[in-house]
């Protein structure tokens, strides 16, 4: 299988990037092999092996709205399009699609959806024939919960071709931090703060969290780095705020200190550009109450309002500081709420049933139409 995305690791941690890799491992578990072809700031094509996949790395050139290309891509895609029998594509990448219709590649595609355009709204209008004829091309569509099947305008137009399938995790991927990372962890940040990891991007509503947490006074950990890490530090030095720390990116080790340290997993994503977090399902995995927002994605798909977190408006910064206040003054609920959200997990969104279902598609297209190259 030939995974097609503009990012990738150990060159970006994101949640697109750890949902490629959870399905590499979750289906490679029945015998599917990988390929990441990807972008990345590198001068030459390189490739690393990791030990999901085989990760193609094309040099990036140019990143118009956030739209990374690299003509590399056109040759490369061709190459190990004729290796792959399904190719699975992540959405949205607009330059995927150019690639594919200018390359002549005629194997099954796989087209998993994370998100609506939201942001470059004009952009957007003037993309949809290219997202039409592309999406044509395409034999399966998976959209991630079906709260954003059902609300987004794109999906709801596909009809039978479109299908869900959650992301996912295998709690085998996870390992235990090290010790010394883990007292590492606990001398910096102590134990029972609320937590959020993530790329610092506009639509993570983190504005609202730090005005939450300038209300309720509770302590607070923002883990991750991103575009919008200085306008939120500025912020929180004008609110006086001595009860959040920046950790900047961390390490696999130091995040699973940091949700082993944590009381909540706090997810403030204010716009349906958060298609699904899987922060959150990181937060189940080790069995902590979550706060997400409810934005008609799958946020709230993954947290069930009252049973494994509570959920608020978005941009609503006394909601928010509500609801850390509730988790915070009533513990036993909090211990109860992580250990539905562990169960959760275990019975919606694990590696295993997600493996499963993708292997399925990749089986069933394989088998369906005789590949070719034009």
């Amino acid at each position: 299988m030939l995974q097609f995305y503009r990012t990738y690791l150990p060159e970006s941690h994101g949640g697109v990037e750890e949902a490629i890799r959870q399905i590499c491992i979750a289906s490679g578990a029945f015998g599917a092999q990988h390929r990441v072809l990807t972008l990345a700031r590198t001068k030459r094509v390189a490739e690393i092996q990791r030990p999901e996949a085989q990760v193609i790395q094309a040099p990036l050139q140019w990143a118009p709205a956030s739209c990374s290309m690299g003509y590399e891509l056109f040759r490369l895609y061709r190459e190990h399009a004729e290796w792959a029998d399904v190719i699975h594509i992540h959405y949205p990448w607009p330059f995927a699609d150019l690639v594919h219709l200018l390359s002549g590649v005629r194997k099954p595609v796989v087209l998993t959806y994370h998100s609506d355009i939201v942001r470059q709204r004009l952009l957007e209008h003037l993309y949809r024939p290219l997202r039409s004829l592309f999406f044509s091309r395409v034999d399966s569509i998976v959209a991630t919960s079906p709260n954003y099947q059902a609300s987004s305008p794109v999906l709801r137009e596909l009809g039978e071709k479109c299908s869900v399938i959650p992301l996912g995790l295998s709690p085998d991927t996870y390992e235990p931090p090290k010790e010394e990372v883990r007292a590492r962890m606990l001398e910096q940040y102590g134990t029972d703060f609320f937590l959020f990891v993530g790329v610092l991007r506009y639509y993570k509503g983190l504005d609202t969290l730090l005005e939450a947490a300038a209300r309720c006074d509770l302590p607070v950990v923002i883990a991750g780095h991103g575009p919008e890490e200085a306008r939120l530090k500025a912020q929180a030095q004008a609110l006086g705020l001595t009860n959040v720390k920046f950790a900047g990116f961390v390490t696999d080790d130091e995040k699973q200190a940091l949700f082993e340290q944590c009381s909540a997993i706090v997810f403030p994503s204010c716009v349906r550009s958060e298609a699904f977090g899987v922060t959150l399902l990181e937060g189940q995995l080790h069995s902590k109450p979550l706060i997400s927002c409810d934005i008609g994605t799958g946020t709230t798909f993954v947290n069930l309002a009252g049973k494994t977190g509570l959920v608020v408006p978005p941009n609503d910064a006394a909601a928010l500081a509500q609801a850390m206040q509730t988790l915070a003054e009533q513990p036993l609920k909090a211990e109860q709420m992580g250990r539905a959200g562990r169960e959760r997990l275990e019975r919606v969104f694990s590696g295993e049933q997600v493996g499963r279902a993708y292997f399925d598609i990749y089986q069933r297209l394989a088998t369906q139409k005789q590949p070719v190259l034009g």
